[in-house]
């Protein structure tokens, strides 16, 4: 399984309680473009129509920009392969506990290119500033311990 992108921020913004994959349906210059690194999953987020999910706000451009169909978006919404019980369990615990639900990462698994996504509860501003502050006391002490060595 080789990762193709990673959202740093989903981790940074919220509390990931519960991960789980599904898969992706793409055009065929989307899954190059992905392959290729060329996918952003910043602001990017799952929605529900009906009884389907849709990866929504994340941008994959075209692979070959001359060959891409003239309507292309590369923001458009993109429809997820999930059990049907995942989907009801994902969509009763956003309804139920006021949850979100956000994309980590995009990642291949054999020819197919999977999406890991997961429940997540916001954090609070006060939560991100003290993993902030956490994250420069632990460098200075190593600053200090590398110093005296």
């Amino acid at each position: 399984m080789k990762t193709l992108v990673i959202n740093k921020r989903a981790s940074f913004n919220y509390e990931l309680l519960e991960k789980m994959e599904a898969g992706l349906i793409l055009l065929g210059t989307e899954v190059k473009s992905a392959r290729a690194g060329n996918m952003s999953l910043r602001g990017a987020f799952v929605t529900f129509r009906g009884d389907e999910a849709y990866l929504t706000n994340a941008t994959i451009p075209p692979w070959q920009i001359k060959n891409a169909p003239d309507n292309y978006d590369p923001e458009r919404p993109r429809k997820l392969l999930l059990k049907k019980s995942d989907l009801k369990h994902l969509l009763g615990s956003k309804r139920a506990k006021g949850l979100t639900i956000v994309p980590i990462r995009v990642y291949t698994k054999g020819p197919r290119l999977k999406l890991e996504i997961a429940l997540a509860r916001g954090k609070g501003r006060r939560s991100k500033k003290q993993i902030l502050r956490e994250r420069d006391i632990k460098r200075d002490v190593e600053r200090i311990i590398r110093g005296k060595e």
